[in-house]
């Protein structure tokens, strides 16, 4: 199987020969698909993001994806074909793992909106529960969240898009910071003047 079969199945493969990608595909398919492992790269984009969007599916295949975020990096690389985060107390809806109960696949989605990156994650997740030392060690340092248990994902392939159609949207704190430095130089400047007169 080739890597990227993971989501190009026959019928996608149908339709892209109908709608003229194919071609296309099959070139990338012939350079053996997508990343199967977690690279250097891949890792350090991880690192700088700050969310994430989590699919599972239930047993009947109804989808359902999941907001997850924290301090930049907090999805970690643990290896060339795992990624962990700690799972933070919410709704308690336990929709996730309700879903992994089912079936563990899963797919990540990672957005950089400030970069105009994404990157697509497929594989299998997993939630370890009751391993507090290893929970903890996937804590963001300093951040003010109740972790409940580890989520492990098992990566089976990877792809990046190009950046059409992704909004440019910078953190709030980024702008906040950008704007105090300003306002410092702004009057440290003023003050100078002040002086000259």
């Amino acid at each position: 199987m080739i890597s990227s079969d993971i989501a190009f199945t026959p019928s996608v493969k149908a339709i892209q020969q109908q709608k003229g990608s194919r071609a296309a595909y099959r070139r990338i398919e012939e350079g053996g698909g997508w990343q199967t492992e977690v690279t250097a790269d891949l890792a350090a984009f991880l690192a700088e993001q700050r969310t994430a969007y989590l699919a599972t599916v239930n047993a009947d295949g109804q989808p359902y994806i999941q907001h997850r975020g924290g301090p930049a990096g907090f999805i970690r690389t643990l290896d060339a074909h795992t990624l962990g985060f700690a799972d933070y107390r919410g709704n308690r809806q336990f929709i996730t793992l309700g879903n992994l109960a089912d079936n563990p696949k899963a797919h990540l989605f990672v957005m950089d909106y400030v970069h105009r990156r994404r990157v697509k994650i497929w594989g299998t997740l997993e939630a370890v529960e009751g391993d507090e030392a290893f929970v903890k060690s996937l804590m963001p340092q300093g951040y003010k969240a109740t972790p409940e248990r580890a989520l492990l994902f098992h990566v089976a392939a990877w792809d990046s898009n190009c950046p059409q159609h992704i909004p440019m949207m910078i953190p709030a704190d980024d702008v906040a910071a950008a704007l105090a430095e300003r306002d410092a130089k702004i009057a440290a400047l003023t003050a100078k003047l002040e002086n000259m007169r």
